[in-house]
């Protein structure tokens, strides 16, 4: 099992393993060894099209290379929104679309690019995400059911077919396959913040590079 699957694992531990599971995530750690990544690498880590969650103005950006299949995703993003919540308006996340996950990956994510040009991007990608083990199981997701999923969150599911089969869509997805390649990403979640990877990988560590960032911005 991999540090990721180690991690997944404990965030979705619960009952009488609670306490220990917040051991793990939150144990004291040494600094990360963080560095800004190469220019031509810090150019592809965002587009002008990429969905935001937070203010677009805030100081401190975390990319997420996401698969919304993608169990420890899942895991990680109440991770996300406690870090968001604890700065306030100082940070924002940017995701960037990774289908590592086959075909439901895909479906997930044009669903998600139609919500995005919907505006209901939020709180379908809450749904798709609370609802990931029924369209995500084993691989063979039933076919409609995500969009479902969608519709009741708030997404059009009539104007979403067109818009998941629009070139605008296929142009994302190309896109950000292409950026994954150039970035080097391999798992997903993989997380830098201000351009900085997140090495090694973990609750705590992202925790602190977060609060790094935005103690240097203070200093």
């Amino acid at each position: 099992m991999n540090r990721r699957g180690m991690i997944l694992s404990v965030l979705a531990f619960g009952g009488a393993g609670f306490g220990a599971a917040t051991w793990y995530v939150n144990r004291p750690t040494a600094s990360s060894n963080t560095e800004p990544v190469a220019p031509e690498i810090a150019e592809t880590l965002i587009r002008s099209y990429s969905p935001v969650l937070g203010p677009k103005d805030a100081p401190v950006t975390i990319v997420e290379f996401f698969d919304p299949a993608c169990e420890a995703c899942r895991a990680f993003h109440p991770v996300v929104k406690d870090i968001m919540a604890q700065h306030g308006n100082l940070v924002r996340v940017v995701i960037r679309y990774t289908p590592f996950h086959g075909e439901g990956s895909e479906e997930a994510i044009r669903v998600l690019e139609a919500a995005r040009m919907q505006g209901v991007f939020e709180p379908v990608l809450e749904a798709v995400l609370r609802e990931q083990p029924k369209w995500a199981a084993h691989g063979a997701p039933e076919p409609g059911l995500i969009i479902r999923i969608a519709a009741v969150a708030g997404l059009d599911a009539e104007a979403a077919q067109a818009q998941m089969l629009a070139p605008q869509t296929v142009g994302v997805l190309n896109q950000d396959r292409a950026d994954v390649e150039a970035v080097g990403v391999r798992q997903t979640p993989t997380f830098f913040v201000n351009g900085k990877s997140l090495d090694p990988f973990g609750e705590a560590e992202l925790r602190h590079l977060v609060a790094a960032e935005i103690a240097a911005l203070q200093s």
